[in-house]
């Protein structure tokens, strides 16, 4: 992709991730979640070096005009973010940012499996290896699926859907996937939501292991990141933003004590590794008309102190 495609597909909370980074000229910053490029050209613009990483071979492949033209400011990785530790381990790294879940360029592209919206093989792999979206629902176990749907989808209704998903089996096509969830709850024309909606998304993560990705993400730019360094994590639903939000409030001291009517404990806890997170930001109204993505997103974004890590990396 070149420099002018990706200015194109504007991240979301573009201009409040850079503001949060305070991007001085010559640092060194990682774009955790490179996708189509949009954030690695801000950062370029800013005047920083910026290593990128992508589990999407697409994207990499995609990117390699714009490290062409970037006179040696951009490195491409295609390796998972949560690797960014150990593949960085002798730079000083100034400042972190991922946007996390699925990128828009996957989601237009049918014949990734990501959307329902457009008909295409049941495949959803980011990395585009491994177990596809289509092998673990014609495979998996009812309860399996259903828990996989609850858990991941926030669907109440998880073990109506993995019923008929199992009654309906094989499944090769998002199109069959979606006519059957709808089938199963009961959709009509017209309702404001696609009940298909939390149902892909439980198995997108779930193929890709998003959770745990950023989990162990947010860790490596903890021990990537020089004191004064600046993470910003751009997420899109509740369970992504609670994993952040806990990081941080965990790693900057901020979790509570316990409570009040119980016995003190004079607990020793580490020095916290992050100072106290900005407020989460949320995307205004201009941004939400032009990008429905942009509705659920929320960009959370702290500083490391220079407090050590504990215990060989984990607090």
């Amino acid at each position: 992709m070149t420099p002018a495609a990706a200015a194109r597909h504007v991240p979301v909370l573009m201009d409040e991730v850079i503001d949060a980074l305070a991007i001085a000229p010559g640092e060194t910053h990682v774009d955790g979640t490179y996708g189509a490029g949009g954030y690695s050209t801000a950062m370029l613009g800013a005047g920083a070096i910026v290593h990128a990483f992508d589990q999407d071979p697409d994207a990499i492949a995609a990117g390699q005009s714009m490290v062409d033209g970037a006179e040696g400011k951009l490195v491409l990785h295609h390796a998972l973010y949560s690797e960014m530790a150990e593949v960085l381990v002798e730079e000083d790294i100034d400042g972190v940012t991922l946007d996390i879940g699925v990128s828009s360029m996957q989601l237009d592209q049918a014949e990734r499996g990501f959307s329902f919206q457009k008909d295409g093989p049941l495949d959803m792999r980011m990395a585009r290896d491994g177990e596809s979206a289509a092998d673990f629902l014609n495979e998996a176990a009812e309860e399996t699926i259903a828990d996989v749907i609850y858990r991941y989808g926030e669907e109440r209704r998880s073990r109506r859907i993995a019923k008929a998903i199992v009654a309906a089996r094989p499944l090769t096509r998002t199109s069959e996937l979606a006519q059957v969830v709808r089938k199963a709850l009961g959709f009509r024309a017209g309702d404001k939501k696609d009940p298909a909606t939390r149902t892909f998304q439980a198995i997108r993560i779930h193929i890709n292991r998003e959770l745990g990705e950023l989990e162990d993400g947010l860790v490596a730019a903890e021990k990537l990141l020089q004191p004064g360094g600046r993470l910003a994590v751009v997420t899109f639903h509740s369970l992504e933003d609670r994993i952040v939000k806990n990081f941080l409030r965990d790693r900057s001291g901020q979790k509570s004590a316990g409570s009040r009517h119980l016995p003190q404990v004079n607990e020793i806890r580490p020095a916290p590794t992050f100072h106290k997170p900005a407020k989460a930001v949320r995307p205004a109204g201009a941004e939400q008309a032009l990008n429905p993505r942009a509705r659920s997103a929320t960009l959370r974004s702290a500083v490391r102190t220079d407090a050590p890590l504990n215990k060989g990396g984990e607090q």
